[in-house]
């Protein structure tokens, strides 16, 4: 990889906290870029922590204009964020959907708003959304979250489309089952955790769960000058899952 296509640039990678987002805030930072990481909690490996939730329009609006004047416009962002509430189609009620699909959905446009102006001062830019496997699968057990990656995937084609005369290119990475906090608070919700998690791990050709440094490779690939000619697409991180969903 051209590392010096990415040092000295600025980003902005949401979720940053901890699991994926933490994975490619430190990662970029090792690469030169200066990160601001947004979330509710501090990000220990950005270059500085910009406390916001996603759902709150002012408050990231001010957390962003607090980034771009310690870092300048920012040319990537890394949208890692999100919520995944259990719930099937009918069990979940409409305020768990509206939420899910506030974080997980509606909080691209607030950001792009945000992030677009910066990134056409620059000449450009790479924004590097997250999706996941469950987008394209039944999944009766997370109904809300399911739908609200479907809906990411669409947003990732709209947004392409609309901002490649901008040269600001949109492109999604869908992991798979990836070993974070979030995917092991799912196995302790299950009466044996240490089973659960084995037969998560079954569902994986390659036979073990990614990790977020898996995925935060991807994501700084898509960041950096290298995929300068893909847009539009969403990248399978996943293990082989989804040859043989099983």
């Amino acid at each position: 990889m051209d590392t010096m296509s990415l040092n000295g640039r600025a980003a902005i990678v949401t979720g940053a906290a901890s699991g994926i987002g933490e994975a490619v805030a430190r990662r970029l930072v090792a690469l030169g870029v200066r990160v601001a990481g947004i979330d509710r909690a501090p990000s220990p490996s950005a270059s500085m922590s910009c406390l916001a939730d996603l759902r709150d329009a002012a408050a990231l609006a001010a957390a962003m204009q607090e980034a771009e004047h310690a870092h300048g416009d920012a040319t990537i962002l890394v949208h890692c964020a999100g919520i995944c509430p259990p719930g099937s189609l009918l069990e979940t009620d409409d305020a768990t959907y509206l939420d899910t699909f506030d974080v997980n959905v509606v909080s691209i446009p607030r950001l792009l708003r945000l992030c677009v102006p910066g990134m056409q001062r620059q000449g450009g830019g790479s924004v590097v959304l997250t999706s996941s496997i469950n987008a394209r699968f039944a999944t009766p057990t997370l109904a809300a979250y399911a739908a609200s990656k479907a809906a990411v995937e669409s947003l990732v084609r709209s947004a392409a489309l609309e901002l490649a005369p901008l040269q600001i290119r949109i492109n999604a990475i869908a992991p798979a089952s990836i070993d974070t906090p979030m995917l092991r608070s799912s196995f302790e919700r299950e009466s044996d955790p240490a089973q659960a998690r084995e037969r998560n791990i079954g569902r994986h050709p390659l036979g073990r769960l990614g990790t977020a440094d898996d995925v935060a490779a991807m994501a700084t690939f898509l960041a950096g000058d290298e995929s300068r000619w893909i847009t539009g697409t969403v990248i399978p991180v996943d293990g082989g899952a989804a040859v043989t969903r099983r």
